[in-house]
């Protein structure tokens, strides 16, 4: 099981997170990031890991 977090101060709104694992990640009315799953497991842990690689803003942290 993954921990994750996120630095809402350092996100852009770029969705890119949203787009690599909607069942852990979505946005708020602005746009911003919001944690719908914050201990995945399986293919969603998978998927928060790819999100986290490719958010622009380095705002995501994948733990375990």
């Amino acid at each position: 099981m993954a921990q994750i977090s996120v630095d809402t101060g350092k996100c852009i709104g770029s969705a890119q997170c949203v787009l690599a694992a909607p069942e852990v990640f979505d946005q708020d009315d602005d746009g911003f990031v919001t944690v719908l799953d914050a201990s995945p497991s399986g293919e969603a842990a998978a998927s928060a890991r790819t999100a986290q690689g490719i958010c622009p803003a380095q705002a995501i942290s994948v733990q375990g």
